[in-house]
């Protein structure tokens, strides 16, 4: 299992086109891939999941990637939020 704090840049935080993206690119991965944000636990590949924890800008999230390919999974989810996600 690995893990990696991030902060959510995008001025509306995780609605709906960049739920899509960062849904998206989770579920390319075999390992699970979620995340904590104010002691919940998200599925990452889950839109509805992502969409119903209310992330907002300035908010931190903790990756949790375990799996076979945990580390090429939370390099990449931390890159695309790190990256705006499209905004």
């Amino acid at each position: 299992m690995v893990s990696r704090n991030v902060t959510i840049k995008n001025a509306s935080g995780l609605h709906l086109r960049p739920t899509g993206m960062l849904c998206n690119e989770a579920i390319k991965y075999r390992s699970s891939v979620k995340f904590m944000c104010r002691n919940n636990l998200t599925n990452a590949k889950s839109v509805l999941s992502v969409l119903g924890a209310c992330v907002k800008c300035g908010d931190e999230i903790e990756f949790v990637c375990e799996g076979p390919d945990e580390e090429e999974a939370l390099a990449a989810m931390v890159s695309l939020v790190e990256s705006g996600l499209g905004e």
